[in-house]
């Protein structure tokens, strides 16, 4: 029987434990078992699916420190970050249930003497939910939970990065008494993915590459059956001349180091203006040069591994690609040859030009390059010369320029200084190659749903 071996990243590969790959008879079983209860599951209501799914809730709330240290352990993030995650989409999936039956609520379209019209919002049926690696558990939460509240029935593959938490979380839920077939796990590559979304199902819900998006898709068109897209991103920042640049510079730090910058929205090309490129480069380069990078289980440590050898690979090849065409590194630029695994120093890269690969390419490590403009219009063209569209974030003291840069940004998250999107009340997703549909907030159960209307004589 093949087996997907879960290794730990910042210790030297270590092995932590196996799980089995699911066969492609136990992924036939588990999609007829989805499909064979969909219609019952759906005519529950929603106040019964919320009823059902509030152990689940609790008891990931009850294991949420276990749940930190197995993220840390299989993709490196440091525990701080890990706890963070654990508490965080504990708290999502709480807001979900608390908001799914205003969501998902009959609309009244049309009422008169006669006759009364309203929206109804129905599952599409069997949702093949797809993760991935750089938050888990976060995004596993973010594409179960919701599609069991508007009633589809779910059969979801973690990525093979990270099967161990997808032991846990399929521990957790089977443990829970939901009825048989609407909730399922199976654990594989993405060969095994692709065999999940060819069979017998009726919605894609999908967070990863733009590159596996984009196949999924071409699955999709054949099918004919909807798809939500979460893909990749290149995000800018643009710093103007009148930035409060002391408050600026942990934003911008913390926007592309987190998580070792794997981060679909992290801030991956920083836009400055010239006339303060010099101080804001010095200003990030002495915050960076003050974190400590090392093993992510051991207090102190700010920046953890990559997740994965491969990973790791990459991102020294797109470095490599950068340098070799004049950029220049102001800080970091090398592997860790002292720490055992897939570490990288936080690097910040100038003198960049369009052809490197660390411009047009999404970078998922802890790599800035920064470019300079001299006008708000050069500024813009910057921000929008990538095939991505995820967000951005504007830095400026005036709100008619944030406004209207903001504006012209083609991007589906625009941060305006230090504000956050990350409200679970906000729909998220992107422009262009970033994606398709929209996750969280109201809008995004309603990506979940077909809509039928309703009519009836009084």
């Amino acid at each position: 029987m093949e087996k997907l071996i879960s290794t730990n990243p910042a210790r030297n590969y270590e092995v932590l434990g196996e799980v089995a790959v699911t066969s492609d008879k136990e992924i036939e079983a588990k999609v007829a078992l989805a499909n064979k209860t969909k219609t019952s599951w759906k005519e529950l209501g929603i106040r019964k699916r919320i009823e059902l799914l509030e152990p689940i809730c609790a008891e990931f709330k009850q294991r949420t420190d276990e749940m930190a240290e197995l993220i840390t352990k299989e993709m490196g993030k440091p525990i701080s970050e890990s706890i963070n995650e654990a508490n965080g989409f504990v708290a999502e999936f709480e807001w979900f249930m608390e908001n799914a039956e205003l969501a998902l609520q009959d609309e009244i379209t049309h009422e008169d003497n006669e006759s009364l019209h309203k929206i109804v919002y129905e599952p599409w049926g069997v949702a093949a939910v797809i993760s991935p690696w750089n938050f888990p558990f976060g995004m596993a939460i973010w594409g179960i939970v919701p599609n069991l509240l508007a009633g589809n029935t779910v059969v979801f593959k973690i990525t093979e990065e990270c099967p161990l938490m997808g032991k846990l979380i399929e521990e957790v839920i089977g443990s829970c008494d939901l009825p048989e077939g609407v909730f399922s796990e199976i654990y594989g590559a993405g060969d095994v993915g692709e065999k999940l979304v060819r069979s017998n199902i009726d919605f894609i819900w999908f967070t990863g590459s733009t590159k596996t998006g984009q196949q999924l898709y071409r699955v999709a068109a054949e099918k004919f059956i909807k798809v939500l897209l979460e893909m990749g991103g290149s995000n800018p920042a643009i710093v103007f001349s009148d930035t409060d640049i002391a408050q600026a510079i942990p934003v911008i730090y913390n926007g592309r180091f987190r998580n070792c910058g794997q981060v679909c929205v992290a801030t991956k090309r920083l836009i400055v203006h010239e006339s303060v490129f010099d101080e804001v480069v010095e200003q990030l380069k002495k915050l960076v040069e003050t974190k400590k990078v090392g093993d992510p289980l051991a207090e102190g440590a700010d920046i953890g591994s990559l997740a994965a050898e491969r990973q790791l690979i990459l991102l020294q090849e797109q470095v490599k690609d950068a340098l070799a065409k004049g950029a220049q590194v102001i800080t970091g630029g090398q592997a860790l040859s002292d720490l055992a695994g897939a570490f990288y120093q936080p690097t910040i890269l100038t003198d960049i030009t369009p052809d490197m690969r660390v411009w047009y390419e999404e970078v998922f490590g802890p790599v800035l390059p920064v470019v300079k403009f001299a006008t708000e219009e050069e500024a813009v063209e910057l921000a929008n010369d990538t095939i991505y569209g995820l967000g951005g974030r504007v830095f400026t003291q005036d709100e008619e320029r944030a406004q209207r840069v903001a504006s012209r940004i083609a991007a589906g998250t625009i941060e305006i200084n230090q504000s956050s999107r990350g409200l679970p009340c906000n729909p998220f997703g992107g422009y262009k190659k970033s994606g398709m549909g929209r996750e969280g907030g109201m809008m995004g159960f309603r990506e979940l749903c077909q809509v039928k209307v309703v009519s009836r004589e009084k």
